[in-house]
């Protein structure tokens, strides 16, 4: 299991420090969300500060951008890092899309696997000098001249993956992905119940195994020593937690576990702005199938032992600042 940083958020001139400090510590990995700032901006200063951690998208929104305003992003990150960069792309929901990207809002599944494969497209041209001759439903992909084309590079066998909460998604993960993102949200029931099934239902369809998949996911974790009280980790998950939980595209965690009176009871606290009050409803029974508790160098054995071969990547869903309890982040990594 590979222990990896994400930061949910960053400011672009800090990056280089953030990038040699999780380099130089040890992380396996470093996976930059699509929050208030473009991610793969941020990565390429990643790529410039760091030598060795893998770089990430976890996630970049893939509707605002064409595939080939992504293939060729990608395509360069992938050679500036020496092939360190992996592909991490999301749908996000309706919403955001519409109002806050002004893009449309079509058969998010069959669009994600569409983008997927005229990425792929793109890239074979460019590996080859094949001409590029994609179409789909949405995507027309048909004009690829020399001049516009970079041509090949030693790291152009680039991973894809994409971010997957409910059934269609994890299949479609399963069938055309090298990896895949499991939401925070997560509990291990829902893992081996539903994720795993429904990835592995996508893997046999297209004659893959588990092994052709890798699986990561952010982890709610509550630090029990170090310059932090435990109380404040403990507020911050339990505010993350009645956050996601009042969200319909995470209902299936809840439903699974009989958890549908606090799903209608957070949406409704949600819609009226109440949103001081949600963290009261996260009883300590879901804190406790949701979150690990324990000291920053006890954290990772807890984690081995609750999620066993279950996921393959993790990292911890807090916020991440050099300077700022460094010495438990560093317990943690020492202890993996």
């Amino acid at each position: 299991m590979k222990f990896d940083l994400t930061l949910l958020s960053f400011d672009l001139p800090q990056m280089p420090l953030y990038a040699q400090t999780a380099d130089s510590w040890g992380f396996d990995g470093l996976w930059v969300s699509e929050t208030r700032s473009d991610p793969y901006l941020g990565l390429t200063l990643a790529a410039e500060h760091s030598e060795r951690m893998m770089l990430g998208t976890a996630v970049a929104v893939a509707f605002p951008r064409s595939p080939t305003t992504t293939v060729y992003i990608a395509w360069d990150l992938a050679r500036y890092s020496r092939g360190r960069f992996i592909l991490g792309l999301g749908t996000q929901v309706r919403a955001h899309n519409v109002l806050r990207f002004g893009v449309k809002w079509e058969k998010p599944v069959k669009k994600l696997r569409e983008t997927i494969q005229a990425i792929r497209a793109c890239w074979h041209s460019w590996q080859t000098g094949e001409p590029l001759n994609f179409e789909g439903e949405f995507f027309k992909l048909k004009l690829m001249t020399p001049f516009f084309s970079p041509g090949p590079h030693e790291y152009g066998n680039i991973p894809i993956y994409i971010s997957a909460v409910n059934e269609q998604m994890l299949r479609l993960a399963g069938g055309h992905c090298d990896g895949v993102h499991i939401h925070p949200l997560h509990t291990v029931r829902y893992l081996q119940e539903f994720a795993l099934p429904q990835l592995e239902e996508g893997l046999a369809r297209n004659g893959r195994t588990r092994a052709d998949i890798t699986l990561s996911s952010g982890l709610f974790v509550i630090p029990t020593d170090g310059a932090k009280p435990a109380s404040d980790y403990e507020a911050y998950v339990r505010q993350q937690l009645a956050f996601y939980m009042s969200t319909p595209a995470y209902k299936v965690v809840l439903e699974l576990h009989g958890w549908d009176d606090l799903s209608r009871q957070l949406g409704q606290m949600a819609r009226s702005g109440d949103w001081a009050h949600m963290p009261n409803l996260i009883s300590d029974d879901i804190l406790e199938t949701c979150a690990i508790s324990g000291t920053w160098a006890e954290l990772p054995g807890k984690i081995q032992a609750k999620y066993g071969d279950l996921l393959d990547r993790v990292n911890y869903y807090l916020p991440f600042t050099p300077g700022e309890d460094d010495t438990g982040w560093q317990a943690t990594i020492g202890s993996w």
